[in-house]
């Protein structure tokens, strides 16, 4: 009897035992199976990630956004390990930025070429464009400079070559109008509109106050190999370059389906820089 009993109990621990350990196991599993990955974006348009996001998901990866208001900001944010990654700027804009700031963030992907634009409230062609005209451009360093070569490229200043692609308003060595230039905050430079007869304006800034670029700005920014600078990108920092979850992201993005919702939400005014300027 007493051997019985004995029996009973060593049996009753074993299951618990057992019980326990695949308790611990599940947890395990579960917590591998969601992992939550914070994006840094700028703007408030959203569209081609919820996409990406969506078809995330069944990979167990959670895209969280943290949305910013200043450039700057999704930089500062990822350096400090706030976020995991963030897509909002060009190669060109991350370059200058670790330069500035000695941080060390890589591109780990393309995501789409966004032009720039020119855009009127009162003229529907940069040859209108009367003497004296007031124009606002972005004032950090790369847009402001990318803007100045397209007021060049449109025909409206000319600027010394010896700058490269990041020349201030001091590098004008032409203005046959006289044109009053004004340095804005890339979030100002659409709501400025009303105030100016041009602004330069970024895409995304363009498509989140209601602009279509390829519709309703009056001179584009070329899609071509000049352009490639200028490939937006998603940044990680230098350690993580190889992060298998943030390359699972890279890959969810680079797709046929990413691809049609930029189409629809662009109207093609972004084009899909991994396929015309490769994957990274």
């Amino acid at each position: 009897m007493k051997k019985l009993i004995q029996s009973v109990v060593l049996g009753a621990a074993l299951l618990l035992f057992s019980g326990c350990g695949n308790s611990s196991s599940a947890s395990t599993d579960s917590s591998q199976e969601e992992v939550t990955v914070k994006l840094g974006l700028i703007g408030a348009d959203t569209d081609v990630w919820d996409s990406v996001k969506e078809r995330l998901k069944e990979e167990g990866i959670n895209l969280e956004y943290v949305q910013f208001s200043d450039y700057n900001q999704p930089n500062q944010a990822l350096a400090d390990g706030s976020i995991d990654i963030n897509a909002f700027q060009h190669q060109f804009f991350l370059d200058n930025y670790n330069e500035e700031f000695g941080t060390d963030l890589v591109s780990i992907g393309n995501t789409v070429n966004a032009p720039l634009g020119i855009y009127s409230d009162t003229i529907t062609d940069v040859k209108d464009l009367a003497e004296g005209a007031k124009v606002a451009i972005p004032n950090d360093v790369t847009n402001g400079g990318r803007a100045l070569l397209l007021l060049q490229t449109a025909g409206l200043i000319k600027v010394d070559e010896a700058a490269g692609q990041t020349p201030t308003v001091a590098d004008i060595t032409e203005n046959s109008l006289n044109l009053d230039i004004s340095e804005l905050d890339a979030a100002q430079t659409a709501r400025a509109l009303s105030d100016v007869d041009i602004s330069v304006i970024n895409s995304g800034m363009a498509v989140d106050a209601g602009f279509v670029p390829t519709e309703d700005a009056i001179f584009l920014e070329p899609v071509d190999e000049t352009a490639r600078p200028y490939v937006n990108i998603i940044a990680a920092r230098k350690e993580d370059e190889d992060n298998e979850v943030y390359q699972k992201v890279v890959a969810a993005y680079q797709t046929d389906e990413t691809k049609k919702v930029i189409e629809e939400t662009s109207k093609g005014s972004s084009v899909p820089a991994w396929e015309t300027f490769g994957a990274k």
